[in-house]
């Protein structure tokens, strides 16, 4: 069954390893096998990738469109996972999830869970904010 995708006027995506760019209509797109997809809303780039949960985000990405490079992916994924739990403990639930999924070759699937981490990633970052302006 073939996955049906509406891009909107000037919409990226990647399918596989290539970057597509829509032009300036709508327009639909069927996607007849089994390839890695990622909208833009879905995409980071390097340099987006400006927080440790977002490192996490961005390598896990590139594990799921790269797959000729998952040697050095995986080596990389453990080092930023193992950061990030070090300095927040309390994030090991949504880590153990993620791993799960890298561990099963899931890797849309920890995608969306990362996306867990970020929002918590996030709230800790505002949390800390509030507390320093509250002290000054």
């Amino acid at each position: 069954m073939a996955l049906k995708i509406t891009l909107k006027q000037n919409e990226r995506m990647i399918v596989g390893r290539a970057v597509l760019r829509n032009g300036n209509t709508k327009c639909n797109l069927m996607i007849e096998n089994n390839v890695p997809i990622l909208r833009e809303k879905d995409i980071i780039g390097e340099k987006q990738a400006d927080s440790p949960a977002r490192r996490i985000y961005y390598i896990i990405q590139l594990m799921y469109i790269d797959e000729e490079n998952l040697k050095d992916y995986h080596k990389t994924y453990w080092s930023f996972v193992g950061d990030f739990v070090r300095a927040v403990p309390s994030a090991t639930g949504i880590i153990d999830q993620i791993n799960e999924n890298i561990l099963s070759e899931k890797y849309y699937h920890a995608l969306k869970l990362t996306k867990k981490l970020l929002k918590y990633e996030q709230k800790l970052i505002s949390q800390y904010s509030e507390l320093t302006e509250n002290s000054v």
